[in-house]
Order: structure tokens, then C-alpha cells, then sequence
């Protein structure tokens, strides 16, 4: 018998194959990007939210998948697998609250399998559009550790205290200003520190 946890898990563990996360594999069969996030599983009464069986048929084509092949996912123990993360795209994260992100992840947040890090407040965070071409492009993924100590020349995720987030190098940092150099090479930006919410180190790359 099929529990809703299974059919859940077969269709992370397609997106995993894929080298995708949920939402990808949502995009990538031309569904809302929230189709399979976790809060999208459970209705607000508690009752469990099976996903349709026309968004499983899409994602089976969009990635060229045998029913067989799905079904076999569906409580396949995968030995050795990595822990994972929240998730959250660059867009979503700039309409979060100003306060740390990390310590406020959303429920409906993403999560993606990631190299063993550290930091147990450390997230990931999924590049949208191209403004940081051509360091990251589209669908590049980060993970940024609140608890690591940035250097010089460190990529880092900057949020300001009015909630702008972005991602640069950091140039200089002092108990008054930090500089930084913007990704696509234009002109540095200095902030004062009163401005500042968080500076984060970029710990890890997709690319």
C-alpha cells in the first residue's frame, strides 16, 4: 500500500536525480514553482495533500521518466544519502523578514541535499535571473553560513537593516563600514554598520 509519505518522497527523490530541487522540478514541468514545497503537503486542517496525478504525469515527462522507474523510487532505501538544507530562492529571501533568515527559515521553504556543513543555522540559496552573470547564473545554488568568520576577498551575502539582500565580495570590513565589490564588477559599495542586518559567508557553490 502507497502511503502519502512515499508518493512525497519518490517525487524528491526524481527532482534528486535530476539535479534538481522540488521546486526545479516543478519549473521545469511548467507547474507553479510551489507545487511540491512542504507546506503544499499538509492542508491547513492537518490533513495530508496528496499531489495530483496530473502534475506527477508532467514531471515524468519533463525529465523522461518511466512510471516504472518512478514507482521504484517510492521506498528505495538510499543508503549514504546527504543531509540537507532549507532553501529558499534569492527573490523569495529579499521579501523575508529583515531579521537573520536562517533563524526564521519558512516552512514552505525548498530543501536540497548538501556537502556536510558545519554551521546548523547555515542555509541555501537559489540564484534568480542574471544579475550576477557571469559569476552565477540561473538556478545556481549557494549555501551561506551565518556562523562563519568572512575574510577579505570572501564572497558574502549582505542584508540590510531594510531588507535589501545581495551577494558581493567583501573588500574591507570594520567595527564602522564595510565595502564590498558587486558581483558583475561595478562600483564598490560602502555601508555603514548601523545600515548592515547580517553579513554571511558564501560557503559553497553549485557551479
Amino acid at each position: 500500500m502507497l502511503t502519502h509519505d512515499d508518493i512525497w518522497t519518490a517525487i524528491d527523490r526524481l527532482a534528486q536525480e535530476n539535479g534538481l530541487t522540488a521546486s526545479g522540478l516543478a519549473r521545469r514541468a511548467g507547474l507553479d514553482p510551489t507545487t511540491f514545497n512542504r507546506s503544499k503537503r499538509v492542508a491547513r486542517d492537518g490533513k495530508p495533500r496528496w499531489p495530483s496525478t496530473e502534475s506527477i504525469s508532467k514531471i515524468l515527462e519533463a525529465t523522461g521518466t518511466t512510471l516504472p522507474h518512478f514507482v521504484s523510487l517510492v521506498r528505495t532505501e538510499q543508503p549514504g544519502t546527504l543531509p540537507t538544507l532549507p532553501m529558499a530562492s534569492l527573490s523569495d529571501l529579499r521579501q523575508a523578514p529583515a531579521s537573520d533568515a536562517a533563524a526564521n527559515a519558512e516552512a514552505d521553504w525548498d530543501a536540497i541535499p548538501v556537502p556536510d556543513i558545519s554551521d546548523p543555522k547555515a542555509f541555501a540559496v537559489e540564484i534568480t535571473g542574471s544579475e550576477y552573470e557571469p559569476v552565477y547564473r540561473d538556478g545556481d545554488i549557494l549555501i551561506v553560513s551565518p556562523a562563519a568568520t568572512p575574510r577579505r576577498g570572501d564572497r558574502v551575502m549582505v542584508r540590510t537593516q531594510d531588507g535589501n539582500v545581495t551577494i558581493s565580495r567583501l573588500l574591507r570590513q570594520t567595527s564602522r563600514r564595510i565595502d564590498l565589490q558587486p558581483m558583475n564588477g561595478g562600483s564598490e559599495i560602502s555601508l555603514t554598520a548601523d545600515d548592515v542586518a547580517s553579513v554571511s559567508r558564501v560557503v559553497w557553490s553549485s557551479q
